[in-house]
């Protein structure tokens, strides 16, 4: 179970932190990736961090601005996310991946587990 926090309302050029915690299960054989969807559309991949840390990877959109990051021991993931554009607004999941390989996957479809969300609204 993945449980998202972290999300609200912010000016253009603000940050946030979004974080994801996991119950019932260690993320450590996990790949974790956070996905946007924005209203009207499809979710879309923002950023993954492969099992241990090894590899990373983001969507243009989001790269130099956004920063995924995992701690194990306490079973999180982090998306700090700065320099917040208007497009930025939308609901970002969690989601988690089993994967040891030392790469991440980019299609919703590879992740096994995911969280209810956080709306991230981004004001002009």
């Amino acid at each position: 179970q993945l449980e998202e926090s972290g999300g609200g309302l912010v000016q253009t050029g603000g940050s946030l932190r979004l974080s994801c915690v996991a119950s019932r299960r260690a993320i450590n054989n996990f790949a974790m990736g956070w996905f946007h969807q924005a209203p009207g559309k499809e979710r879309e991949f923002v950023a993954a961090i492969a099992n241990r840390a090894v590899h990373s990877n983001y969507a243009d959109s989001v790269k130099g601005r956004f920063t995924i990051s995992r701690n194990d021991a306490v079973n999180t993931v982090y998306l700090q996310m700065n320099d917040l554009k208007p497009e930025d607004t939308g609901v970002y999941y969690c989601a988690a991946d089993y994967n040891t390989r030392p790469y991440v996957n980019r299609g919703p479809d590879r992740y096994d587990y995911w969280g209810r969300g956080t709306q991230v609204t981004v004001s002009s």
